[in-house]
């Protein structure tokens, strides 16, 4: 069974609380959610093997460590996982970034993928997957089957917040894909909004309703 990782580090509590906040507005809100991702793929990726290598510094010749293995890939979910990309990039600034995009059809509700583009050479990649809200775990668990369905199978799933529900139904149906989160809270609601959360994140990082 996959693992569920809670980070608990100090500052990304605190950002996190002033997002949830209603009060803060989109400019602050991006800001936030830009620099908790940067702090949060820090410890996502820590597992990651290393190889030695030699460098000449000013001084002498030496050996040290440098990433080895399957590069990084980065997949937002559309479209409140873009607000999650440029955090992540700037501590991986060679990951190669794909977009896959869900809409839940009215009458089954099941997800319908619209929009998928993933790097050439995604299968040999360790490929994060990027959405701030887990709530009923429909979205990402979708998206995670179709980018599997192209030949994928490193596959980590960052979030923002998780509602046990969420976490449930990816552990269920990917208990091969670890997932990442800042807070795990309460439940739904009968809107399946998480609660507390911090409301619809895509709107509130684009400014709309």
């Amino acid at each position: 069974m996959s693992k569920v990782v809670v980070f608990e580090h100090p500052l990304i509590q605190h950002k996190l609380s002033i997002m949830r906040d209603k009060n803060t507005g989109c400019k602050e809100f991006r800001e936030l959610l830009d620099e908790i991702s940067m702090l949060m793929v820090y410890e996502v990726t820590r597992d990651l093997p290393t190889e030695e290598v030699e460098v000449e510094t000013p001084i002498c010749k030496t050996t040290t460590k440098a990433l080895a293995g399957k590069p990084i890939g980065i997949i937002p979910i559309l479209r409140a996982g873009l607000g999650m990309v440029d955090g992540i990039m700037s501590l991986i600034p060679n990951a190669k970034v794909g977009h896959i995009g869900l809409y839940r059809d009215p009458e089954t509700l099941n997800p319908v993928e619209y929009y998928c583009k993933l790097p050439e050479d995604a299968e040999h990649r360790e490929l994060i997957v990027l959405d701030p809200m887990l709530a009923t775990g429909g979205s990402a668990s979708a998206a995670i089957t179709f980018i599997k369905q192209r030949g994928c199978n490193n596959i980590r799933l960052v979030n923002l917040i998780a509602a046990p529900e969420g976490i449930e139904r990816v552990r269920s149906e990917h208990p091969d894909v670890d997932i990442y989160v800042a807070a795990l809270d309460e439940k739904l609601n009968e809107h399946g909004y998480i609660v507390p959360g911090l409301g619809d994140a895509g709107d509130r990082l684009f400014g709309t309703k």
